[in-house]
């Protein structure tokens, strides 16, 4: 693939079940694996879901109005089986935007239905690839 198209993340171990995160542009994060206030990595699946539906939507109605409030609740269910191991169910995600009145907060908010369906249908990534499902290449090393 181009390296313009390539989208990488590295993780270096801290301490037992806690990583640092770091991105090509050097921002950093830390996650864990729940015992702590670090988000897990379930929940920052939830939240790159949310992130991306997010932006979509408010790139397209921003240009109309601003939001009073933009607010995106993700929510899914783990489930534990021998069928198909560990992973999330029942994946929803809740857009709760309000606008002002007049002519900008109405067109914006006849936009917000077609807003969200086009980012779940083609323009959000990282939910397009769970719904699509991607095959991930795990190996270590030499």
């Amino acid at each position: 693939m181009a390296d313009d198209t390539r989208r990488s993340v590295t993780l270096q171990r801290t301490s037992l079940g806690r990583y640092e995160v770091r991105n090509a542009r050097g921002g950093t994060m830390t996650i864990g694996v729940g015992d702590g206030t670090d988000f897990t990595p379930v929940e920052l699946l939830l939240a790159a879901i949310g992130g991306c539906t997010g932006a979509d939507v408010d790139h397209i109605t921003s240009k109309r109005a601003e939001p009073d409030e933009f607010v995106v609740h993700v929510t899914g269910d783990k489930v534990r089986d021998e069928s198909g191991g560990n992973r999330l169910v029942n994946l929803s995600v809740e857009l709760r935007v309000t606008f002002p009145e007049g002519a900008g907060g109405d067109a914006a908010r006849d936009v917000l239905p077609r807003a969200a369906r086009m980012s779940h249908d083609r323009l959000c990534t990282v939910s397009r690839t769970v719904e699509l499902g991607t095959p991930v290449d795990t190996r270590t090393a030499p």
